[in-house]
């Protein structure tokens, strides 16, 4: 190890600088050794970070599950890797772990209005305030977000229709689903609520974000404008 010589990172090609390399090519072009060197950040003054990366992969025969059973202590053997980069390499396995272990959260599907009121119960449900809330959806109409946009009195509340989209677009939704709910308990759509849906089904078409329903919550049950043919 004291006779290993490479070229300094400084003195690579900037596309094959592992982190420049990552913003450019982003982290699959990345090997192992790139990805580890990232984490390490210097190698030793003749050895660059990339190389003594290779060099601790070698030891393990480029596994890295053996990798990830090695302690602080045996990184530390190697030459360049103190306390502090041997800490992150080990942390970066660990969470490489528990990334594998972990189950994808399901996302909600929507199907019917159904699925919306009962989705939107736990936020909904006893308030004494009109609040209104967009369902971003993704193309299979699976629930991207439930994202608030105003809350009101216990007779309505104001709704910014350039807020809606904003929000739809900055989330990549494909398509969204308006909720608000009547503190009264009334089942009856509004004037307010039947311009307001009008309006924002119109942006959405110009928009191709289309506004699939307008549901009114209420603790006893709901109004869909899909289901009266509304929209």
């Amino acid at each position: 190890m004291e006779n290993y010589t490479s070229l300094k990172i400084s003195q690579l090609a900037e596309e094959d600088r592992p982190r420049e390399k990552l913003l450019l090519k982003g982290k699959a072009a990345l090997s192992d050794a790139e990805l580890i060197a990232i984490l390490i950040g210097s190698g030793t003054p003749s050895v660059s970070a990339v190389d003594l990366s290779r060099y601790i992969l070698a030891s393990v025969n480029y596994d890295l599950g053996a990798l990830a059973r090695m302690s602080i202590q045996d990184l530390k053997k190697f030459k360049g890797i103190g306390e502090a980069k041997a800490i992150s390499i080990v942390s970066a396995l660990e969470l490489g772990r528990r990334r594998k272990e972990s189950e994808p959260i399901r996302k909600p599907k929507i199907t019917c209005s159904r699925d919306v009121y009962e989705l939107m119960k736990s936020e909904l449900m006893d308030e004494s305030v009109e609040h209104f809330y967009l369902l971003l959806l993704s193309r299979s109409n699976q629930v991207i977000k439930k994202h608030p946009i105003s809350k009101g009195g216990t007779a309505g509340t104001v709704v910014d229709s350039k807020l809606v989209f904003k929000v739809a677009l900055e989330h990549l939704a494909q398509s969204l689903i308006l909720v608000h709910n009547h503190p009264s308990g009334s089942l009856s759509p509004s004037e307010q609520d039947k311009k307001l849906t009008e309006r924002l089904v119109k942006v959405g078409r110009e928009l191709d974000l289309p506004v699939l329903d307008h549901v009114i919550f209420t603790d006893t049950g709901y109004f869909s404008f899909a289901d009266e043919a509304l929209l």
